[in-house]
């Protein structure tokens, strides 16, 4: 024993490769017991194949003891050798004292393998011989949750709370604030999750949102505004708060916390949107462009970001900044049909009909079933002299909406 208390020392002391040797050098002379903690010493430095190959020997001479088998599947597991441990915890008795843990086990390795119904049969086994026991409860609300079968989990979740209000470092708490969540049951999931004690940020988020839900946003702006007391640089609650605020007519509250976030995230699009979106409302238009740009800038795929900017240019008759926009985005790699169309319209605004025509003719294909298109387009067509192209453009709206008279007319007087 003295040598592998040298050993520890020596581990202790960062002198790795000499424990090592020590350890390697002492087992063939060492007893049995020396061996089993040689082997545990293995595990604590994460020398997997080492104790393995101890418990294996173990187990040849031990088959039957269950200390060694667990450990071992232990260490097969970790080793990413679930097959191997399968076989070894099948190997435990229903007799045997850790015959439930071996189930247990067993059900977690057939879950991680996708083979679920297998795996719940394993955890009812288990809950035939301990119909009390909280953990294999939880198990098979864990197992069903993890299905997406939100209702099954719930009477295993409840079951397991009756017994257990904390299984593992769990709140069983949450977990049906979750299934009640996810079943559309916004007001008992709050419930649970104003009984939950533990104070994780991300548990406060999700208390938060499922208030939210349940359309008490004061109790949203109470635990998110202590999350972010306690955790200034949980960056997702910013964007998510000012829309809380906004949406309570809180409209100075909402446009501080988009720019208090943006201090702590100056790349946040989401926070960029909404400082743009709020600063506009508020009557700062040249603020609301620059920050929407920014967002644009930051992910030049922000749809909605991009719309807001087109719609507002639009209002503004600012068809010069719709081109430009535009263009830069495409010429970012961003496709999308809907911008060819948007720049049709303000070039044809602009009066430069020859810009305008290519973006409408290649607006044409995406959108040959749209009305709307149609009949902007064999407008345009009909300004831009080309009428008998006009005329094949509204027979097309008429197949698509024949009760337009307005258009069947105009189209009859063009045709003659």
């Amino acid at each position: 024993m003295e040598e592998i208390q040298k050993a520890v020392h020596q581990m202790e002391e960062n002198q790795t490769e000499d424990a090592l040797q020590t350890l390697q050098e002492y087992l063939p002379v060492a007893d049995e017991d020396e061996k089993f903690t040689i082997a545990e010493l293995y595990i604590q430095w994460g020398m997997l194949e080492e104790a393995k190959m101890i418990l294996k020997e173990f187990l040849q001479q031990y088959p039957k003891e269950q200390e060694i088998i667990v450990m071992l599947a232990e260490i097969h597991i970790d080793l990413e050798e679930d097959m191997e441990a399968v076989d070894l915890l099948n190997k435990i008795e229903p007799e045997d004292e850790m015959y439930l843990q071996a189930l247990m086990q067993v059900a977690d390795l057939y879950q991680s393998q996708g083979l679920f119904e297998v795996a719940e049969s394993k955890l009812l086994t288990a809950k035939h011989y301990a119909p009390n026991e909280p953990v294999i409860d939880f198990a098979l609300g864990e197992l069903a949750f993890s299905n997406g079968e939100y209702n099954k989990s719930l009477p295993y979740y409840e079951n397991a709370m009756e017994h257990s209000r904390v299984i593992g470092d769990i709140e069983v708490a949450t977990r049906l604030g979750e299934a009640h969540a996810a079943t559309g049951g916004f007001e008992t999931a709050l419930e649970y999750f104003q009984e939950v004690e533990e104070e994780n940020p991300d548990i406060q988020f999700r208390y938060g949102f499922i208030a939210n839900k349940a359309g008490r946003n004061d109790i949203t702006m109470q635990v998110w505004e202590d999350l972010l007391q306690k955790d200034p640089y949980y960056q997702s609650v910013y964007p998510l708060l000012a829309r809380v605020y906004e949406e309570e007519g809180m409209a100075k509250e909402a446009l501080e916390k988009a720019q208090e976030g943006l201090k702590k995230d100056e790349f946040n699009k989401d926070l960029y949107y909404m400082v743009g979106f709020l600063s506009h409302k508020q009557g700062d238009k040249e603020a609301g462009y620059q920050s929407m740009k920014e967002a644009v800038a930051i992910d030049p795929g922000y749809k909605e970001a991009v719309l807001f900017l087109l719609e507002n240019y639009k209002l503004d008759e600012n068809y010069e900044d719709i081109i430009s926009l535009l263009e830069d985005i495409q010429g970012l790699g961003e496709v999308e049909p809907l911008y060819d169309w948007e720049l049709a319209k303000a070039y044809r605004e602009e009066e430069n009909f020859t810009k305008a025509s290519e973006y409408y003719d290649s607006s044409y294909e995406p959108f040959k079933e749209d009305v709307d298109f149609l009949e902007d387009y064999g407008y345009f067509l009909v300004e831009n002299a080309q009428a008998t192209k006009a005329v094949a453009i509204f027979k097309e709206y008429l197949r698509l909406e024949p009760s337009n008279t307005e258009i069947e007319e105009f189209l009859e007087r063009l045709d003659a």
